[in-house]
């Protein structure tokens, strides 16, 4: 009876099955999309229409499908052959060769070709290839009764014969010749049957063994060449036999260009050669290949190909913003995700399969992550999956802190101590400039010109009483200090002076300014007079102020603001990226990939913390200021996850956590002492917080 019930809830499920993939395949919105190639992607034939022409044409040989990574290669493919009936044959290296099959960490042509070659005798069933050397497990057939069957009537029928061979010799055996003597004859026949089905067999069986080395014990002789030659020409009659056994006319090569290898073309196409002259005018056998614009230097592709069809991305960076828009809308995030979030964030996707992976992980991470405890900010949550698609790996080792992100996000302290030394400098800066104002300056700038004039005029010969700099404009000594052409007297390296009687005289003045004061130049001590004045050290106090007020809210700033505060001292930190360092620099400087990442990466298991607790952490981590009346369970826990700096925010403005507190001032000395600075500094911000206190409800400070 349970075996019924258990046959009827399975048809059930399968009847509810194919409905609901009925629905899904006439047009009903799915959570998620396959990554698999579409038969969708010529809608117009385009594509299809000349690969037709292709494989049609009689010297067409070689055919290649080019385009950029993502272009939809694949899936022009799917559409082609969906219209091509005959027998293809498929060979894929996207995911046979991993990268560190060798151990200079790239893959050899001899790996390539090996794959290439598994891939195309494993296409064919190996009931169809009985004289190829690459042996495989054969499943029994149909057929396989009745050949045991036949096997045990031929061991029978040769035991009797051996029983019988006497008469055999004498010719006794076959007499009467007739029906009487059936039992003889079927056994002779059965017999003589089975013995030459054993030899055939064995005879063809040799056409498939090959001497490939000589092993004594752990010595093994193996012709160097071996090892070096080419695979793919070392089993050239194994291909020439396999498509000479099969029907296939057409063979797909994809993700061959993921390898950089061009040399491997040149294989390629001779064994397409080679393959089409043995097969004579039986049939033709092509080659399509999709692949890279850049696998080939130059015009160097032309040669290899008899056709070649561009492919024509569906995508990139100046588009990816509608497939972006397009998945959010299918998971109906538009009012969960900032649009120009989005916006700027697209332009680093440039990959169809990308976007709808990541909205994929989305689906599934909101519906883990999110319950009605906890509310992740959607914008952050899309951000770590972009990253996790992007950087894989990086993303792996952050689970264990370990990682370039997490090198980046750990070093908080590190780029704390960067800005607030950067602030102290500019203070010690400014207030050097003001000390140097305060030294022993000349009263004002018209006694430092008196200074520089008198010592000119110390310079000049006796009675001489104008001076000019090109002999033209002569100005009394009297008037120096007053005149306009001072300066540009003593930075001049000589001057003219003239006598009452009208003689005039060359004076060098070079080494002048140096002789009043080798320190600095008249323009330098002006400066100096200048900034002595009250509106200086009226602008500097303020500079100072501003600047203080900046270091002391260093450690109460969003983290993506410490880090472009300081950006200049430590531009280099995203280099470690590699080629998608734009990316990774944009998520942490606009503040979506932060610190607060594991509440995004994993779930939240309630222990010492309940769901209202970690929810008050997620938002203060947010930079999200919860209402003061915010339920909170284990204030103490909630304490000891906040950060110091917490305690000087209005984050703290929370009854239970003020009320904890102020219960035990010993053990929160310093956590007190903040909140009361951070009250006493604004106090007008904490009016609503403390009024309830004020009216005689019940309030932090009771």
């Amino acid at each position: 009876m349970v075996g019924y019930l258990i046959k009827f809830a399975r048809t059930l499920a399968a009847i509810t099955s194919r409905f609901t993939r009925r629905r899904n395949d006439q047009g009903d919105i799915s959570r998620f999309v396959d990554l698999a190639p579409t038969e969708k992607a010529d809608p117009a034939g385009v594509y299809s229409s000349a690969l037709i022409e292709a494989t049609e044409n009689p010297r067409v040989m070689n055919i290649a499908l080019t385009g950029p990574y993502g272009s939809g290669k694949s899936s022009i493919i799917k559409s082609f052959l969906k219209l091509y009936r005959r027998p293809v044959l498929q060979i894929s290296l996207a995911a046979f060769l991993p990268e560190a099959v060798t151990p200079g960490g790239g893959v050899s042509k001899q790996e390539i070709e090996r794959s290439i070659l598994q891939q195309m005798l494993y296409g064919a069933d190996a009931n169809r290839l009985p004289l190829s050397r690459f042996k495989r497990i054969q499943s029994p057939g149909r057929w396989s009764i009745v050949a045991s069957f036949f096997i045990v009537l031929g061991v029978f029928a040769c035991w009797h014969l051996i029983q019988k061979r006497d008469a055999i010799i004498a010719g006794d055996y076959f007499r009467p010749f007739d029906l009487t003597n059936w039992f003889n004859l079927a056994a002779f026949a059965i017999g003589g049957a089975f013995i030459w089905l054993v030899f055939h067999h064995i005879y063809v069986a040799s056409f498939g063994i090959s001497l490939k080395s000589i092993s004594l014990k752990d010595i093994e002789i193996t012709p160097k060449a071996a090892s070096e030659e080419s695979i793919l020409n070392r089993h050239m009659d194994e291909i020439i036999y396999f498509f000479q056994s099969t029907k296939y006319d057409l063979v797909v090569i994809e993700d061959l260009d993921r390898f950089n290898n061009a040399d491997i073309f040149v294989t390629l196409r001779e064994i397409n050669s080679l393959v089409n002259t043995n097969l004579g005018k039986k049939r033709t056998v092509r080659f399509l290949y999709a692949l890279r614009d850049d696998i080939f230097v130059n015009t160097d592709r032309t040669k290899f190909f008899e056709f070649i069809i561009p492919v024509i991305p569906i995508i990139n960076s100046s588009n990816s913003i509608d497939m972006v828009l397009e998945q959010g809308k299918r998971l109906s995030l538009d009012s969960r995700l900032d649009k120009q979030f989005l916006r700027e964030v697209s332009r680093y996707l440039d990959d169809l399969r990308l976007i709808q992976n990541i909205f994929n992980e989305y689906a599934i991470y909101a519906a883990s992550l999110e319950t009605d405890e906890v509310n992740l900010n959607a914008n952050k949550l899309l951000a770590i999956l972009i990253y996790k698609n992007v950087f894989p790996s990086d993303f792996e080792k952050l689970h264990r802190a370990k990682g370039n992100l997490a090198q980046v996000l750990h070093s908080h302290d590190r780029y704390i101590a960067a800005s607030e030394a950067r602030y102290a400098a500019e203070i010690s800066e400014i207030m050097k400039l003001v000390d140097l104002s305060e030294k022993q300056l000349p009263a004002d700038l018209n006694e430092l010109r008196r200074i520089y004039a008198m010592a000119l005029i110390e310079q000049l010969p006796a009675n001489y009483g104008n001076i000019s700099r090109d002999q033209v404009n002569y100005i009394p000594v009297a008037d120096l200090v007053k005149s306009e052409r001072l300066e540009d007297i003593l930075n001049a390296s000589q001057v003219f002076v003239r006598n009452p009687n009208g003689y005039q005289q060359q004076v060098a003045l070079s080494g002048f300014q140096k002789n009043v004061n080798p320190n600095r130049t008249f323009q330098q001590r002006k400066e100096d007079v200048e900034n002595k004045s009250t509106t200086f050290r009226n602008v500097a106090s303020k500079k100072i102020q501003e600047i203080r007020a900046k270091l002391s809210n260093v450690r109460m700033a969003k983290f993506n603001e410490i880090v472009r505060d300081g950006l200049d001292e430590m531009d280099d930190i995203f280099d470690v990226f590699g080629d998608r360092a734009e990316l990774a620099r944009f998520l942490v400087l606009e503040g979506f990939l932060d610190d607060t990442y594991y509440q995004y990466t994993s779930l939240f298991h309630s222990g010492r913390l309940s769901p209202s607790d970690n929810k008050f952490l997620i938002q203060i981590r947010s930079f999200s200021n919860p209402q003061p009346d915010f339920q909170i369970d284990n204030p103490k826990e909630v304490i000891a996850a906040m950060r110091d700096e917490d305690f000087s925010r209005n984050y703290v403005l929370n009854v239970e956590i003020v009320d904890c507190l102020l219960s035990d001032p010993l053990l929160y000395a310093a956590q007190t002492r903040k909140l009361l600075e951070f009250i006493a500094s604004d106090f007008d911000d904490c009016a609503d917080f403390l009024q309830p206190t004020m009216s005689g409800g019940a309030g932090c400070l009771r």
